[in-house]
């Protein structure tokens, strides 16, 4: 298994920071690219620490529903504004968004997902698709500035990014409702 390399690799080149500074002067780029790119180092990077403390997560994430809730709490967190501004102008924020995004969102999402049942992952993509869409209407309707270090325009691009995004999850969900995974199997 090369993955945990892999996460790791990532992980030092996202906070390398010449990387961390390009990507976070785009607000579209930062919310958009290197924050998921987080939660991706977590994912690859969670089959190491699966293995490691395998005890712990089958005690503390049985059914997969405690880690899918540290995983939506952490994301809807770094989805806040003022979450996003703080990260580029308090040191101790950053460091924390460089630790939450893959240990606390990527690790239980990689240890949660294969435990949830069709019904739960279908509620997490709802889920996501209605955070996202009011996010969407958040960052596009807003008449001000919702982040000191961002223009307005740069909030409207975030904003549009995310309708593409809410629609993209909406329309793979409503494609899983419709398709029998069985004949491409």
């Amino acid at each position: 298994m090369r993955q945990p390399l892999y996460g790791l690799t990532l992980y030092i080149f996202l906070m390398l920071p010449p990387v961390a500074t390009l990507a976070e002067s785009v607000m579209a780029i930062h919310m958009h690219m290197q924050m998921p790119l987080f939660v991706i180092v977590g994912v690859l990077m969670a089959t190491f620490f699966q293995r490691r403390f395998s005890r712990l997560f089958a005690i503390w994430n049985g059914n997969g529903i405690p880690g899918i809730i540290l995983f939506m709490i952490i994301v809807i967190y770094w989805m806040l504004p003022r979450t996003m501004d703080e990260a580029l102008t308090i040191q101790k924020i950053e460091l924390f968004k460089f630790v939450s995004l893959p240990f606390l969102a990527g690790v239980p999402l990689r240890d949660s997902w294969p435990k949830l049942g069709v019904i739960g992952k279908n509620i997490i993509f709802v889920l996501l698709s209605v955070l996202f869409s009011s996010m969407a209407w958040l960052y596009i309707m807003t008449p001000i500035q919702l982040c000191n270090n961002y223009l307005i325009i740069e909030q409207k691009t975030l904003g549009w990014g995310f309708v593409f995004q809410a629609a993209g999850i909406f329309i793979y969900f409503a494609m899983a409702l419709f398709i029998d995974k069985s004949d491409y199997e």
